[in-house]
């Protein structure tokens, strides 16, 4: 008798190792499956990816992880990330046009401009592209005075003339609002890049002058945030 129950004690425990190893993944040399990386391209108009809105991270462990980092691979983003990245930033996402970043009396006053070796663009949100405004590598001015080298900054400018009179006609006033809707952009690049991993720092010292006369910027266009972005170092 106990011999039968010491053989089938065994054997079952034979059995459950045996569906243990079986279900360990297999060390077979093969690479695991990564997403898409695609680089991006030179061209005066580049056709954005749809944005990737199923990153596994919560919205409670972004914040824990959001912090400045102003060291940055040596390695361009892939068109994929910078697609997300700026949909995250101040994307459409209602059917109405409105965005994923607020804009005092929905104004959408901000644009980004996105600088890179290959030249700077303007985002579109609304056809999800970017149009190229110069072929300069605009990345030290927007560093300004300070050792900051990242594969691309977003610069937030706003146009106050996009305010109503009532706004626009106070200076004082529609600068105030702009900060503020620049903000809520910058924050949005924040939370994005740190559920994303990417790294990311919210600044504002740059060369406006130079940045003005490169972005062919009028009287109304006022850049206020940038964000230098890349992946950890």
């Amino acid at each position: 008798m106990k011999r039968t129950l010491f053989a089938l004690i065994a054997g079952t425990m034979c059995a459950m190792a045996l569906t243990a190893c079986a279900n360990q993944p297999k060390d077979n040399g093969e690479a695991k499956t990564e997403k898409t990386a695609t680089e991006i391209p030179s061209d005066s108009i580049i056709q954005l990816a749809e944005a990737d809105k199923t990153l596994p991270t919560t919205l409670m462990q972004a914040l824990s992880d959001r912090k400045s980092t102003r060291e940055f691979a040596d390695k361009q983003l892939s068109l994929e990330d910078l697609s997300s990245l700026l949909w995250a930033a101040n994307g459409v996402n209602r059917e109405d046009g409105k965005r994923t970043a607020p804009s005092a009396v929905n104004a959408q006053d901000i644009d980004i401009y996105v600088c890179m070796q290959q030249g700077a663009y303007l985002y579109d949100a609304r056809k999800n592209l970017l149009q190229r405004i110069t072929t300069e590598d605009l990345r030290s001015a927007v560093a300004g005075n300070q050792n900051v080298s990242a594969p691309l900054f977003l610069v937030m400018i706003s146009d106050l003339s996009r305010f109503p009179e009532r706004i626009s006609s106070d200076r004082s006033k529609a600068e105030s609002l702009a900060n503020m809707d620049a903000g809520y952009v910058s924050g949005n690049i924040g939370i994005f890049c740190s559920a994303a991993q990417l790294a990311t720092v919210p600044r504002a010292t740059m060369d406006k002058e130079a940045l003005a006369k490169s972005l062919k910027l009028s009287a109304t266009q006022l850049p206020i945030l940038n964000n230098p972005v890349g992946y950890s170092k």
